[in-house]
């Protein structure tokens, strides 16, 4: 019972202050499996307001899968250029040509099957298995996360495991209305249970929120150690334009145009130019500029005043404009 009058209180707020996004509006169920599977890719490591104008822009470009598993690459990527991570487009591009090839041009409602899918894991298979078929899952994105820890009051390092939280999320219950209810999470803690200055008065489960009665919204994290890595990163130049190869080296941004550079193991006396974060990563770089240029594979010049005009990760136009500021 006490479930039920948590999941009531939720979807009956959801209802009233839910946001009018675009991927949520009421359309047939071919384009609602589209819109969830796109917008789902984009929402991986992504905030809402940074993904609704590119999403729309995608969609106006390439309305189905269809058109998505047979779209240029290059076009593809320049779409999702800003939004970072690349690989999720990739991805996406790949999951299209698996359901149009296998699953008869349908998003498959088996959660293993959706697991299947390339750069679909637990937490994407559950959204999409909630909010498309209306499975009684909550996934557990940030924003859920927040929820339920600032509900029980988790604190310990134990307590805010991953494995932790998926027993306890158990405690909001489920719902004949899934799909909704696996927003309405969401957008519970995306607009009120914010990580910081929650707003409390406007929670419809604030009264038996343990952090509310305690008054202590603080928020632990499990610490993250990012990983120090060096580079020397060579810079070619000729006639005023930049040297760049296509990266089959490194995992980090496969495929993608970057300069010339490799990995320094423990280097001795390193001179750090620029630091970029990727990922896991915290990249520190050495910059040299080389004017032999010997015949380098998959390389192409640009021209550092038509940033604009390449398909470029925003690690190397970061690189291009640190260049052209310290000339």
């Amino acid at each position: 019972m006490k479930d039920l009058i948590i999941t009531n209180k939720i979807l009956n707020w959801y209802d009233i202050h839910k946001r009018l996004l675009p991927w949520r509006k009421k359309t047939s169920l071919k384009k609602k499996q589209y819109y969830t599977l796109v917008s789902e890719f984009m929402l991986q490591q992504t905030q809402v307001k940074t993904v609704i104008p590119y999403f729309n822009q995608f969609i106006k470009n390439i309305p189905d899968l269809e058109t998505l598993a047979n779209y240029n690459n290059q076009k593809l990527i320049k779409l999702w250029e800003g939004l970072g991570y690349y690989s999720r487009v990739r991805n996406l591009k790949k999951a299209a040509k698996v359901i149009i090839n296998d699953f008869n041009k349908k998003l498959p409602s088996k959660f293993l099957e959706l697991k299947s899918l390339p750069g679909i894991g637990d937490y994407t298979a559950s959204a999409i298995s909630a909010i498309v078929f209306n499975k009684p899952l909550i996934p557990l994105d940030g924003n859920v996360e927040r929820v339920l820890k600032r509900y029980l009051n988790l604190k310990k390092e134990k307590q805010i495991q991953k494995e932790n939280l998926i027993e306890k999320k158990k405690i909001f219950g489920t719902s004949i209305r899934s799909s909704d209810y696996a927003q309405a999470l969401m957008e519970l803690g995306a607009l009120i249970c914010k990580p910081s200055n929650p707003l409390c008065n406007k929670c419809p489960i604030s009264r038996n929120c343990k952090s509310f009665i305690k008054k202590d919204f603080v928020l632990t994290k499990i610490k993250k150690k990012n990983k120090n890595k060096y580079f020397l990163l060579k810079v070619y130049k000729k006639n005023n334009k930049y040297l760049l190869v296509k990266n089959i080296k490194f995992n980090f941004l496969k495929n993608f145009n970057i300069f010339p550079m490799h990995e320094l193991i423990k280097p001795k006396n390193f001179t750090q130019n620029i630091n970029f974060k990727m990922s896991n990563m915290n990249m520190n770089i050495k910059i040299e500029y080389d004017n032999v240029i010997k015949s380098i594979p998959l390389s192409y010049w640009i021209d550092p005043k038509k940033l604009k005009n390449y398909t470029l990760p925003s690690f190397t136009k970061k690189i291009v404009r640190y260049l052209e500021n310290n000339k």
